[in-house]
């Protein structure tokens, strides 16, 4: 019997996370931020390889934490994270393929909504339909955050699907709608946080694109996610315990 941890898919106790957290889908990648940006970094989770780390960016505390792949995989673990860990605010930081015509590779997309073909929010029994909607003081300040970078972030509305492989074409709907780009966790993060009445982001990359069939390479996306990462930090930081 666990005594000591909250939930059987996470090895940390109660404290172990920051205020913030910054979630990309690959674990591998919670690591790299880790090492590379976070000061004193303490491995606080390891189960199913899902790697989470705690440290402190500029004198804050900071965890980061690997998603996985899709909705059912990222809303477990920030369910877990709102409701067992004291967590207040998550940012994902991720990739997605672009849409929009004036969307282009390494882009940076800020999501202010994000649109579903998941029926994640069914139970929820909410009278009438559930919009996925990011918290505005993070979206602004992330804004403010690339901005100050010197990087002009798209802003607006993404869309999050079940289907890495479709069984039917959205790209034409996509771009009619006005939708920047697409991806697979998003409206998952930003539903788990209006269910617990908490904050969250996205902020993505944009690695390929749905129309032009363009696509960085391994190496193009470790440099070019840099700048995503470093906008979410900044933002985290801005919430972050001192």
């Amino acid at each position: 019997m666990r005594t000591t941890t909250p939930t059987p898919s996470n090895g940390a106790v109660k404290g172990d996370y920051a205020r913030v957290v910054l979630m990309p889908g690959d674990p591998l990648r919670a690591q790299f931020i880790a090492e590379t940006y976070l000061e004193n970094p303490k491995l606080i989770n390891s189960v199913r390889n899902m790697l989470a780390y705690t440290g402190e960016y500029k004198g804050r505390e900071i965890s980061v934490m690997g998603s996985g792949m899709g909705v059912p995989s990222f809303s477990l673990y920030a369910a877990e994270l709102f409701q067992f860990y004291g967590v207040e605010a998550i940012i994902r930081v991720g990739s997605a393929g672009g849409t929009m015509d004036q969307v282009k590779l390494r882009d940076i997309v800020i999501a202010t909504s994000a649109s579903t073909d998941s029926v994640y929010a069914r139970p929820m029994n909410f009278p009438g339909t559930l919009a996925p909607s990011a918290d505005y003081e993070l979206l602004s300040q992330a804004v403010a955050a690339a901005e100050k970078m010197g990087v002009k972030p798209h802003v607006g509305r993404i869309f999050t699907s079940d289907y890495f492989y479709p069984l039917y074409n959205t790209h034409e709907i996509l771009r009619d709608t006005g939708h920047l780009c697409t991806e697979m966790e998003t409206a998952g993060l930003y539903l788990t946080a209006q269910r617990y009445n908490k904050k969250a982001l996205s902020i993505l990359t944009i690695s390929d694109h749905l129309f032009t069939k363009g696509e960085l390479s391994l190496e193009d996306r470790q440099s070019s996610f840099n700048e995503m990462i470093e906008i979410a930090l900044e933002t985290a930081w801005l919430n972050a315990s001192r």
